[in-house]
C-alpha cells in the first residue's frame, strides 16, 4: 500500500489580499507562504520520497522546489493537470467579500455538488478528476517503488478537500466541514477494501513512523489483517 501526503501550497499575495486566484498566471507565494512551504519541506525531510507530484500553477510548483530541497535523494518530478486548481471560470480574479454576495456562493456553501461556476466548471467535475488522478498516480507509484512508496502531491485548497471528502465517504455536500490551511499536510492510504485517512490539516509533528520498511520487512502498524481497519483502534505504526 502506498502512502500518499497531501500538501496544499502556501500562502499567497492572492491569499492574503482575499482574492480568488483560480488559475490566474502569476500568482506566487508571498513571504510567510515561503516560509511556511519550507517549514513543510523540513518536516517532510525524514521521509524518503518515492515521487513529489505537483499542480502546474506556479504556486504549488514553488512549494513542491521546497520539499525537493530538503530531500537527500531526488525524487520523481511530475506535474500533474488532475491536480490543478477548479476552474472557477468568472469568479477567478474576485474578491471573496464581493462572491460572498452572489446567489452561487450559498450553493457552493449549502450544497456545492450543484456548484457550476460561470465559465468555469463544477466542484463535482473538479473532485472527479482530482480523485481519479491521484487514485491513478498512486498505483502507478506502488507498482514501479513497492507497496511501503510514500509520495506527495501539491495541489489546492478546494482539490484537497475533494480528495479527503471521498476518502472519507463523505458526500461532496460537506466536504465544506472541513479545513485545509496553507502549506498543511494530510495523509491518505489507499488499500483494496478501503482508503485510510491519517491525518487531515496538520502543521508541525513526527512524520517518521512515514519511513518506509526496509526491503523485505512489510509495514507493521497493527495486530490487524493487511488491508482491515483495527477493531478498537490498534497499536498505531510501529
Amino acid at each position: 500500500m502506498a502512502t500518499v501526503i497531501l500538501v496544499r501550497h502556501g500562502r499567497t499575495t492572492a491569499n492574503a489580499s482575499g482574492t480568488l486566484a483560480g488559475r490566474l498566471p502569476g500568482v506566487k507565494l508571498d513571504e510567510k507562504g515561503a516560509e511556511q512551504a519550507a517549514k513543510t519541506g523540513e518536516r517532510l525531510a525524514v521521509v524518503p520520497l518515492a515521487s513529489v507530484v505537483t499542480s502546474p500553477l506556479e504556486r504549488c510548483r514553488q512549494t513542491a522546489r521546497a520539499i525537493l530541497t530538503h530531500q537527500t535523494a531526488s525524487p520523481e518530478q511530475v506535474s500533474e493537470k488532475g491536480l490543478s486548481e477548479c476552474d472557477y471560470g468568472e469568479w477567478q480574479g474576485r474578491l471573496l467579500k464581493d462572491l460572498a454576495k452572489e446567489p452561487l456562493w450559498k450553493v457552493v456553501q449549502s450544497q456545492p455538488s450543484a456548484a457550476v461556476f460561470p465559465g468555469g466548471e463544477s466542484l463535482q467535475g473538479m473532485q472527479a478528476r482530482a480523485v481519479a488522478a491521484v487514485r491513478r498516480l498512486d498505483a502507478r507509484i506502488e507498482a514501479e517503488h513497492g507497496p511501503g512508496a510514500v509520495w506527495v502531491a501539491v495541489s489546492h485548497g478546494d482539490i484537497i478537500k475533494s480528495l479527503l471528502a471521498d476518502a472519507l465517504g463523505m458526500h461532496l455536500d460537506l466536504f465544506q466541514r472541513l479545513n485545509v490551511d496553507p502549506a498543511s499536510v494530510s495523509i491518505i492510504r489507499y488499500t483494496a477494501s478501503r482508503p485510510f485517512v491519517l491525518a487531515t490539516n496538520t502543521h508541525d509533528g513526527d512524520l517518521s513512523w512515514l519511513v518506509p520498511p526496509k526491503k523485505g520487512r512489510a509495514r507493521k502498524r497493527t495486530a490487524s489483517p493487511t488491508g482491515d481497519a483495527a477493531v478498537g483502534g490498534g497499536a498505531g505504526p510501529s
